[in-house]
């Protein structure tokens, strides 16, 4: 059965509204699309990434009546709709496709996100299944492979760790499958809470990782922080993470761009020894040593 599809030229400040109301009139899918190869660094927790020219575009089935659902989506519009064009998809293996856009991939030498339809190529090592989801972290941005790397060198065997601004919890997962003892995941979105325990859950170590919001982090001296989220929030965060290790223990701070490293660095400085940035795909991972 051949598809229709309705693509409507818009912005990041109108985009949700009109993909809810894509929705309710009937969208088998709607998604949100880059409409103008805008790079799209890593948000904050909770917050929703959105591109500046973003292009929402709604799948409906055939025999869908596209007249009607224009009429109504602009009844509810302020305004006169973005720009919209209507194009015929032929049918697809639209699942299958999804799926093989997904594959397992390697971080360093013993950590794999394998998805849960495919084997895991090297059963030996560290397998986190993980499916692509809702919550951020998947394993596919530069900032989530820059912490599994270094995961995947630091073994944090019998250790408490701290994955602020966990996302979907893959590395909160990734600590504990390395024998993290227990692990702290926070986020400010609850539903980021709620996809970690559901991760955790299927790859059984649940029982080790605690989600908690920012506040109901309670006092505790890690011996692992790490923190994938943005520059402005690190170094905000900068004397709360101090406080939140012991002595002797790392940090391990991403989601920064090169030009941001120094002024980050100087942050942490006052409480750690800091280490050169790393740097992979225009972003860098910075770490130290709680003094």
């Amino acid at each position: 059965m051949p598809w229709l599809q309705l693509i409507f030229e818009t912005d990041e400040t109108h985009a949700p509204a009109l993909a809810e109301r894509l929705s309710e009139a009937g969208a088998v899918a709607v998604t949100m699309e880059d409409d103008a190869d805008q790079p799209l660094y890593e948000p904050p927790p909770g917050a929703t990434p959105l591109w500046q020219a973003t292009r929402v575009v709604a799948l409906f089935e055939a025999g869908h009546d596209i007249t009607t659902t224009l009429a109504d989506v602009g009844a509810a519009w302020p305004g006169e709709l973005p720009p919209w064009r209507l194009e015929q998809l032929e049918d697809r293996d639209w699942t299958r496709e999804w799926m093989d856009t997904y594959k397992p991939m390697r971080f360093g030498t013993r950590l794999w996100i394998v998805p849960s339809w495919t084997e895991a190529p090297d059963p030996a090592c560290v397998n986190i299944l993980l499916d692509p989801g809702l919550a951020f972290g998947t394993g596919t941005h530069p900032t989530t492979r820059l912490c599994l790397e270094w995961l995947d060198t630091h073994p944090t065997a019998a250790q408490q760790v701290i994955d602020y601004g966990c996302g979907s919890g893959i590395l909160a997962i990734a600590a504990a499958l390395l024998g993290a003892d227990e692990v702290w995941a926070i986020d400010n979105d609850p539903q980021a809470l709620i996809a970690t325990r559901d991760n955790a859950e299927r790859n059984a170590v649940a029982a080790r990782i605690h989600t908690a919001l920012p506040a109901g982090l309670p006092s505790c001296q890690s011996d692992v922080l790490i923190a994938n989220i943005l520059a402005g929030p690190l170094m905000e965060l900068a004397s709360r993470f101090a406080g939140l290790v012991r002595p002797g223990a790392a940090i391990v701070l991403s989601g920064i761009l090169p030009e941001q490293a120094e002024e980050v660095l100087a942050a942490y400085r006052p409480w750690f020894d800091m280490q050169p940035p790393v740097e992979h795909d225009g972003w860098v991972r910075l770490e130290g040593c709680r003094k």
